[in-house]
């Protein structure tokens, strides 16, 4: 079984050598593959999290096939044929911050998983060949109906979004967005609901997703 290199699925510089070499080669490559520090900043606590490689579910390489697509680094993975290198990078996503004339801030409910039912703001991915601004914009229409007419940068933040099982880092702007028309909004696309919640009655640990719970604190402490 070692010697077996017609196994396509299998390193074949793992393959090709004696059991004992096989078994280092393979704890190198558990090493490699398996696990990395991921440290992540919470109420002032460092938590190391220990991690899948974010690549981990793509087994095969997206240029020409192959299963020998392997682990090249801590975001990256390498075709053992082709030489293809593939970089996981992070996803650009938005939030909005939308306050009204009583200086309420508009939240929302989550509709769909991950973290149904629970508070958010309103965002979202950006879409190829949309600026952040135009990407916040979009997002607030389509999960509210209101019109945003200026956003202005806040600060960002990375955050691991999982979908469907699969982790996807990003890297969340936050806007702080002025609309036309603040009279008329609903709760729309995946949103259960929309309301707006004076500053004193935001609590963080009431919205289901890390990178907004950690942005409201640094925007709440930037109000007081």
């Amino acid at each position: 079984m070692f010697h077996d290199t017609k196994d396509k699925g299998r390193n074949p510089a793992i393959c090709k050598k004696s059991p004992i070499e096989y078994f280092y080669a393979l704890i190198d490559e558990i090493n490699k593959s398996i696990l990395y520090l991921c440290m992540h900043k919470q109420k002032n606590w460092k938590i190391y999290t220990i991690m899948e490689h974010p690549l981990d579910q793509f087994l095969y390489c997206p240029k020409c096939g192959s299963s020998h697509f392997e682990i090249n680094n801590e975001k990256s993975k390498k075709c053992a044929d082709c030489g293809f290198v593939y970089y996981f990078n992070p996803s650009a996503a938005t939030v909005a911050l939308i306050l009204n004339e009583k200086n309420e801030l508009l939240v929302c409910k989550r509709a769909k998983e991950p973290a149904k039912g629970t508070l958010d703001l309103p965002g979202g991915f950006i879409d190829m060949n949309e600026t952040g601004e135009e990407g916040v914009a979009r997002e607030v229409l389509e999960e509210t109906g209101l019109k945003v007419k200026k956003a202005v940068y806040q600060f960002t933040l990375p955050n691991i979004y999982v979908y469907s099982g699969f982790p996807v880092h990003t890297l969340d702007m936050f806007f702080l967005c002025t609309v036309e028309d603040m009279s008329h909004f609903s709760a729309m696309d995946d949103v259960a609901d929309s309301f707006f919640l004076p500053l004193s009655e935001i609590h963080p640990e009431d919205f289901g997703l890390d990178s907004i719970r950690r942005g409201l604190s640094l925007f709440l402490a930037q109000c007081r």
